[in-house]
């Protein structure tokens, strides 16, 4: 009886120690499982980071292409670069040119409206750069006006702007026909009358 306790107790004893070691070994591979399971976790937050410094880059790289490209397009505007490649006037500089842009628009426009076509075989550059320029000049502030469909620019000094924005607030609610037929007696177009005012 003694040997038969002994063999059932070592018979216990081999399905526990099997037992065991089956849980053993099922831990280990859920151990390791989730190990792999982070590791694959981490690689992919590390893949994720990468393309998102790399859209980054990219993003950077287009941004400052454009402030390039719209950096050269203003140098090009300002030195009077024209389609064949040559500046408008070698001897003049870049500054100058400007100024002059302006004070010949000014000038001109003292009947209030300036033909682009002209305004560009002055300069000696096409009529499309003409009209970026003047929308170059009309965003910084230099220039007030209008550039109509027709292909001209109509000037319009501050004090007609103050007239034509007083009419705004006094009649509040404006339809587009009649600020118009206002825009008429508030903006000049006449020669003489307009170097007095």
């Amino acid at each position: 009886m003694d040997v038969a306790l002994y063999l059932i107790a070592a018979a216990v004893l081999i399905v526990l120690i099997g037992f065991a070691v089956k849980i053993r070994s099922r831990t280990q591979e859920g151990k390791h499982a989730e190990m792999e399971e982070r590791e694959e976790r981490k690689r992919m937050q590390e893949l994720r980071e990468q393309e998102r410094q790399q859209e980054d880059e990219r993003e950077r790289l287009m941004e400052q292409k454009q402030v390039t490209n719209t950096h050269t397009h203003k140098l090009q505007l300002c030195a009077g670069v024209y389609s064949g490649g040559g500046r408008a006037s070698c001897c003049r500089g870049s500054r100058n040119l400007l100024q002059e842009f302006i004070q010949h628009i000014e000038v001109t426009s003292s009947c209030s409206v300036v033909l682009l076509e002209d305004l560009a075989s002055h300069f000696g550059m096409r009529t499309q750069d003409a009209i970026n320029r003047l929308q170059d000049l009309l965003a910084e502030g230099s220039l007030t006006g209008v550039i109509d469909d027709r292909g001209k620019f109509i000037s319009i000094t501050p004090e007609e702007l103050d007239s034509v924005a007083r009419f705004i607030r006094q009649r509040g609610h404006v339809s587009i026909t009649e600020l118009a037929q206002a825009s008429n007696s508030l903006i000049n177009l006449q020669p003489e009358s307009r170097s007095s005012a």
